[in-house]
C-alpha cells in the first residue's frame, strides 16, 4: 500500500477547519480566521508526527488529548475555565459526531476509507478507489451541513420564546431602541435571501421611517398601493422588500419591509448581533398594553455572541 502524506495531510487539515468552524457556530462564538486557521494547522500536524520520532505523540491518547486541548486554546483563546472547557466538550461533541456519521454511512455503503491510529485515510493504490474519495469529499460536506443544521435546531428549541430583548435597528444615520417579544410563532422568512423576518409596529417608528413608505405599509393592499403611487422615490428606496404571507382565510397577503444596516439583540445575559433580517412592517397594533413593539424571529437569536452582558 503506498500512502501519499500530502493528500492525507491535506485531508485531515481540511477535515479540521470545517470541525472548528462548526464547534464556533454551535458556541456562537466569532470565528477569527486566522486563528481557526493555525488551529487546523496544528490538529493536522499530527499526520507528519506519525513519520517523525514523535510519532508515539500523535498515537497516545494523552498526545491526542493534549493537542486537541492546543486546538481549543488557539482557535477561541483562553478567558476563564468554564468558557474554555465549554469550547472544548463542544469540539469534542461536534468531533464524534461528524466522525460517527461517517464511519456509520462508511460500514454501510463499504467505501474503501479506513482509519490509522486516528488518521482518516484511503487505501488501495495510495490515492484510493475512486469511489471512496468521492464518498470523503461528498459525505463530509454532507453530514457537516446536517451537523450544523441540527445543532441550530436544538439551538433554537433551547431559547426561552416568550422572553422580552432589547432590539436597536440602524439604518444610515437613524436608529430605533425597541422592546421585542422572541416568539417561535413567528416562522416568517423572505422568500428570496431567506433571512428572517421581524415585526415591527408601524405606528410606533412612523417618525423614524420614510413618510412614504409608512403610508405604503399601512394599507390594506399594498401591492395595490405601491403601483398606484405616481410619488417620486424615497431615501429608503433600494432597501424596500415585499414579503408574501399567508393567514387563515386569506391568501396572497403582502407585508412591506426593509433592509437594515445593523440590527442587535441585547437580552439579559449578552448581546447578539443579528447576522442578516429583513424588518416587516405591521400595520395593526402588536401590544395592546406596549409591552413591545415589535416580534423577534427566534433564528435571530443565533448569531455570535460579541458581548456579555454583566
Amino acid at each position: 500500500m503506498s500512502i501519499y502524506l500530502d493528500v492525507i495531510w491535506l485531508l485531515n487539515f481540511s477535515f479540521d477547519l470545517f470541525l472548528l468552524v462548526l464547534t464556533a457556530i454551535a458556541l456562537k462564538r466569532k470565528i477569527m480566521k486566522i486563528r481557526i486557521l493555525l488551529a487546523a494547522l496544528l490538529g493536522s500536524s499530527i499526520v507528519i508526527m506519525m513519520f517523525s520520532p514523535l510519532a508515539f505523540i500523535s498515537t497516545h491518547p494523552l498526545g491526542k488529548m493534549s493537542i486537541s486541548i492546543l486546538m481549543v486554546l488557539l482557535a477561541f483563546g483562553f478567558k476563564r475555565f468554564r468558557y474554555f472547557f465549554h469550547g472544548l466538550f463542544t469540539f469534542y461533541f461536534v468531533t464524534f459526531l461528524v466522525g460517527g456519521g461517517m464511519i456509520g454511512v462508511h460500514y454501510f455503503l463499504q467505501a474503501e476509507i479506513s482509519y490509522l491510529d486516528g488518521i482518516l485515510m484511503t487505501n488501495s493504490t495510495g490515492f484510493g478507489h475512486p469511489i471512496s474519495w468521492l464518498f470523503v469529499l461528498i459525505g463530509f460536506p454532507v453530514l457537516w451541513m446536517f451537523a450544523r443544521n441540527s445543532l441550530e435546531g436544538f439551538e433554537a428549541k433551547k431559547i426561552h420564546y416568550e422572553q422580552l430583548v432589547t432590539v436597536k435597528i440602524k439604518v444610515d444615520s437613524t436608529q430605533m431602541t425597541l422592546k421585542g417579544l422572541v416568539d417561535s410563532g413567528n416562522q416568517l422568512f423572505d422568500p428570496i435571501t431567506r433571512s428572517p423576518v421581524m415585526i415591527l409596529d408601524t405606528q410606533k417608528v412612523k417618525d423614524y421611517i420614510p413618510e412614504q413608505l409608512v403610508h405604503h405599509a399601512l394599507q390594506d393592499d399594498v401591492m395595490k398601493a405601491m403601483t398606484d403611487d405616481q410619488q417620486e422615490g424615497h431615501e429608503w428606496e433600494h432597501r424596500v422588500r415585499i414579503i408574501p404571507y399567508r393567514v387563515v382565510g386569506k391568501e396572497n397577503q403582502f407585508l412591506l419591509g426593509f433592509k437594515p444596516d445593523e440590527v442587535w439583540i441585547e437580552t439579559n445575559s449578552e448581546k447578539i448581533k443579528v447576522q442578516k433580517t429583513i424588518v416587516g412592517l405591521n400595520r395593526t397594533a402588536l401590544s395592546s398594553e406596549d409591552e413591545y413593539q415589535c416580534i423577534v424571529h427566534p433564528k435571530m437569536l443565533q448569531g455570535p455572541s460579541i458581548q456579555n452582558v454583566s
